[in-house]
């Protein structure tokens, strides 16, 4: 796993850094796997914008992930690692031992030839799925389960993890990716690992092209809009006047938006790091 830098032979090839791919070692995804994904444009049933800067891009399939590792006891061999376009991790296919098929997100250092598997009787390795109560303690984990049940949500981008720190009770005190340590139920799931494709945040795009490519239209600053459309727009020539805010006037920078009386407030041991 690493990043292609190119000579610069255009303007757009200029700075361009992306993956080499090296890990991927399947090129089609599993066709009992994958299924429509139609895109909205940004518009809702009537037709009318409700999602600025959304747009175009290429045509996807969606890869039906198995983020709830819910087939317990029953060894899986990795048969591929595969580029997903609807995530920045990559991909595993596993082929369990009774026949079926699943996706699951590929952690670092998972290859073909692998024996993963989930559930009570699953070791500490990469790749396998545990219970909170039976992970030791200072494991790195991701794809982690809120609610028992639900299938993993935390910890599911490119290089993320998480880290059990240790349990108290029915509850395990999880670092999460943010820096915030939290309680989870020691009765929810996690993968073992860090997520696959860490120098995803080193790609620069090279172009306005490649944005385009990936469903993303032009964003324009507020600043340079009427003051009908945006609460810093307006003013004659550059003026960049009044508090940075968003269009429905909510302050950026330091302004707090979640709410005092949350649920999950008290499950939260230290806030996130500034």
């Amino acid at each position: 796993m690493g990043l292609r830098k190119f000579k610069p032979t255009t303007p757009g090839q200029r700075h361009k850094i992306v993956s080499d791919f090296a890990e991927i070692t399947k090129s089609s995804p599993e066709k009992s796997l994958i299924a429509s994904k139609k895109k909205s444009g940004g518009r809702n049933n009537s037709g009318r914008m409700t999602m600025r800067y959304v747009g175009g891009g290429h045509k996807k399939k969606y890869r039906v992930i198995d983020f709830k590792r819910d087939k317990h006891d029953v060894p899986a061999t990795v048969k591929a690692i595969e580029y997903d376009p609807n995530r920045t991790a990559r991909i595993a296919l596993l082929f369990y031992a009774d026949g079926e098929k699943r996706y699951i997100v590929a952690p670092e250092g998972l290859k073909v030839g692998d024996q993963v598997m989930a559930g009570k009787n699953a070791t500490p390795d990469v790749g396998n799925a545990l219970y909170l109560a039976d992970v030791p303690l200072g494991t790195v984990i991701h794809n982690i389960e809120l609610k028992p049940g639900k299938g993993g949500a935390i910890a599911r981008g490119a290089g993320t993890y998480a880290q059990l720190n240790a349990r108290d009770g029915k509850y395990a005190i999880v670092k999460m990716p943010s820096g915030e340590t939290r309680l989870v139920l020691t009765s929810c799931m996690a993968t073992i690992g860090t997520v696959s494709n860490g120098e995803h945040s080193l790609h620069v795009s090279g172009k306005a092209g490649r944005s385009r490519w990936l469903g993303r239209r032009p964003r324009v600053r507020g600043v340079v809009m009427n003051p009908v459309d945006h609460p810093m727009g307006g003013g004659e020539g550059r003026n960049a006047g009044g508090h940075p805010r968003s269009r429905k006037g909510i302050p950026a920078k330091g302004y707090k938006t979640r709410s005092k009386k949350k649920y999950s407030n008290r499950f939260i041991i230290e806030k996130r790091k500034k």
